[in-house]
């Protein structure tokens, strides 16, 4: 596991982003900063491809390509960041994301979402991890894997967590 003892209080958006992208350069394939589009939140994203066969170490699984995509927002008025760290998967319409925002108060800083497309069809509350953000980019990354294989399935479609698997506490 590598630990992230810098200051917060320092960090700059575009070398942040550009130390996640080496992060995942080593994992990932295709992997790049990009700026963030007008409707998200936070200035840039790092994007990455990954074949979900080899990520998750299974010839069965349904899809062959999939992108995690990273955003962090620094400056938020809150003593944390916030950040989005999400799975997608195109040909499924899958996204499994974890984000710390004020979006869902109700499920505490931090939550684990599940769409179907563009809606969401499940939010548990996650742990809220006060790190680093490369350091919080490590331990998501760690939990990755438990993450997707809770994505609970009807006809094909999204529909919830298995909520014992995502490790939640």
């Amino acid at each position: 596991m590598v630990v992230f003892l810098a200051n917060r209080a320092n960090l700059q958006s575009k070398r942040l982003h550009d130390r996640a992208q080496n992060r995942l350069s080593g994992e990932f394939e295709n992997v790049r900063r990009r700026r963030a589009e007008p409707r998200e939140a936070g200035p840039y994203r790092v994007v990455a491809e990954v074949d979900p066969r080899q990520f998750l170490g299974g010839d069965e699984y349904p899809v062959t390509t999939a992108r995690v995509e990273i955003g962090v927002q620094l400056q938020t008025g809150e003593p944390h960041e916030y950040y989005w760290f999400n799975w997608i998967e195109p040909d499924r319409s899958l996204l499994v994301g974890w984000h710390q925002d004020d979006t869902h108060d109700d499920l505490g800083p931090v939550h684990l979402q599940v769409n179907d497309g563009a809606t969401p069809v499940a939010h548990e509350p996650a742990q809220f991890i006060d790190s680093h953000p490369l350091d919080v980019v490590e331990r998501r990354l760690n939990s990755l894997r438990d993450a997707i294989l809770a994505v609970k399935w009807e006809q094909g479609r999204p529909v919830g967590l298995d909520s014992a698997a995502t490790g939640r506490e």
